[in-house]
């Protein structure tokens, strides 16, 4: 069973994640640590896996899956016993986020509102996303198969991401793509989800640019080396007896 070092470890992470949402939750500023654990339904949901996780370490049958049933019934959000999550996590708002159990999550991580770290196929073994410390995940971002989101990185709102993301970096589109927004590095927590770039319309916007700049090219090439016009001249009717007699 548990012992007190178990107990402790659960009562430092949570206090952490209590602290996690007041710093990042432009909502929690000027409320009190104890509203925040009544309130957040994330902190319901974290304390609920600390606990059930520490459970399913010590090898506890039944209890932990019940715990993260009963959360994910009062949040909507559903976390495995068996995922790993570090400190300081912040989970916006919550509803739809769903960790699987293979996950590995690590310090100062934020996630919003519907963001998936799921597995693919039905093989056992390691099959979640593994994400760094300071990572933050957009609004319904999916994040699929035993990938790496290296440590710094920022995955856009509804993003599909099925390969692994390089650090300090940003990625959006389905499927991901790797970009920067503003040929620097976005930091903290509060980066502009609505304005990041999309690559795949640069790329179409840059295609469509050379075309015309070709078309334009073409067509003064055409007027400096166009051939005269000939002359057209009516025609007149042939004078003397018709050939086909009469």
């Amino acid at each position: 069973m548990l012992g007190l070092d178990s107990w402790a470890r659960v009562a430092r992470e949570l206090r952490q994640d209590v602290r996690a949402a007041r710093d990042r939750d432009p909502a929690a500023r000027g409320v009190g640590p104890v509203e925040i654990l009544a309130t957040w339904p994330g902190i319901h949901a974290l304390l609920a896996h600390r606990v059930a996780h520490a459970l399913d370490t010590a090898g506890v049958p039944l209890l932990p899956r019940s715990l993260s049933m009963l959360a994910r019934a009062v949040t909507g959000i559903e976390i495995h016993p068996a995922a790993r999550i570090g400190e300081g996590l912040f989970i916006d708002h919550g509803a739809g986020v769903v960790i699987g159990e293979t996950a590995d999550i690590g310090d100062n991580v934020t996630l919003y509102q519907g963001v998936t770290l799921g597995g693919t196929g039905f093989a056992t073994g390691k099959r979640h996303p593994t994400v760094q410390d300071n990572v933050t995940i957009g609004s319904g971002a999916k994040l699929l198969g035993p990938i790496t989101v290296g440590h710094g990185a920022k995955v856009g709102a509804n993003s599909v991401v099925i390969t692994d993301v390089p650090p300090n970096s940003t990625v959006v589109g389905n499927p991901g793509h790797p970009v920067r927004v503003d040929g620097r590095r976005v930091e903290g927590p509060d980066a502009d989800w609505i304005h990041l770039p999309d690559p795949i319309a640069e790329a179409i916007e840059g295609l469509a640019s050379r075309i015309g700049a070709r078309e334009k090219g073409l067509s003064e090439l055409t007027r400096e080396h166009a051939e005269p016009v000939a002359e057209v001249r009516p025609l007149r009717s042939a004078r003397g007896p018709n050939p086909a007699g009469g």
